[in-house]
């Protein structure tokens, strides 16, 4: 439990970062970042490890999200402190969308949307064919399902049984302009993963005992094929203004908003 606690706490200090990240830039994607967060965090925390050889991989497919991505590696070494103010600057190693160019510990240049997913199955299918057991996270986001080609990697992956494959989908719900259900609804999600040959998980996105124990078992049905975690989770969670509200998909607090959601964020960590 104390480890679980630790865990929530740094997604907590992580959501702090990622606000005032944004808001140094002037620009960025708040609302998918913070409902992201705590899967991610759970994701490096328990499973990625830098100093290995061989180690499981992480692909942000939904790139837009990348302020969560830094956030967590400020916290484990790699990027420095006096990186997090450079943000989507010129020649700063930390670009708007996550590029393993500039930093190699990302692993996967993402962005353009519904391309992380095949990304992905290509590491894992070269991981297999090594003898390398470790894992391959795609991380997705519910928007970004809107993309033919997540569905052909869904079908591909299935089909083929492409081992120690996870794949998350962010279900936040909300995307740039209105609702997922709006646009084009997305459920019976869990029946249609289930129909392309998947496993399929379900977990509360923001608890993070619960997101440890379904990456437990999805770290052990991935030995026979594909697997998919839906992450229920909520847009902008953490701050009260931000949540499910599409405005913040892609807008950067201003002075006050900042001051507002990072008091907020403080009272939270200390609950």
């Amino acid at each position: 439990m104390q480890e679980m606690e630790r865990i929530q706490a740094l997604a907590n200090l992580h959501r702090r970062e990622i606000i005032s990240m944004i808001h140094a830039a002037g620009s960025g994607h708040p609302g998918g970042s913070l409902s992201v967060i705590d899967v991610l965090t759970a994701i490096y925390e328990t499973d990625v490890d830098f100093s290995a050889k061989e180690r499981s991989r992480v692909v942000l497919s939904k790139g837009h999200a990348v302020p969560a991505q830094y956030a967590v590696l400020h916290r484990r070494g790699i990027v420095r402190d006096e990186e997090m103010t450079t943000f989507r600057q010129l020649d700063s190693r930390l670009q708007g969308h996550p590029c393993s160019g500039r930093l190699p510990e990302v692993d996967a240049t993402t962005g353009l949307l519904g391309q992380g997913l095949s990304i992905g199955i290509g590491m894992a299918i070269a991981k297999n064919l090594r003898g390398d057991p470790h894992r391959v996270y795609v991380v997705c986001g519910d928007g970004e399902m809107n993309e033919g080609q997540v569905w052909e990697a869904l079908m591909y992956a299935g089909a083929k049984r492409v081992k120690n494959l996870i794949a998350i989908f962010d279900y936040n719900h909300v995307q740039l302009s209105g609702t997922t259900e709006g646009s084009v609804a997305l459920d019976p999600l869990p029946d249609k993963l289930k129909a392309f040959n998947w496993t399929v998980y379900e977990t509360d996105g923001h608890d993070i005992g619960a997101v440890d124990n379904v990456l437990g078992k999805a770290y052990t049905a991935s030995f026979d094929g594909p697997v998919a975690v839906i992450a229920n989770t909520v847009k902008g969670k953490g701050i009260s203004f931000m949540e499910n509200k599409c405005e913040w998909h892609g807008k950067a607090p201003n002075d006050e908003q900042l001051k507002a959601a990072l008091e907020e964020l403080e009272g939270g960590a200390e609950k």
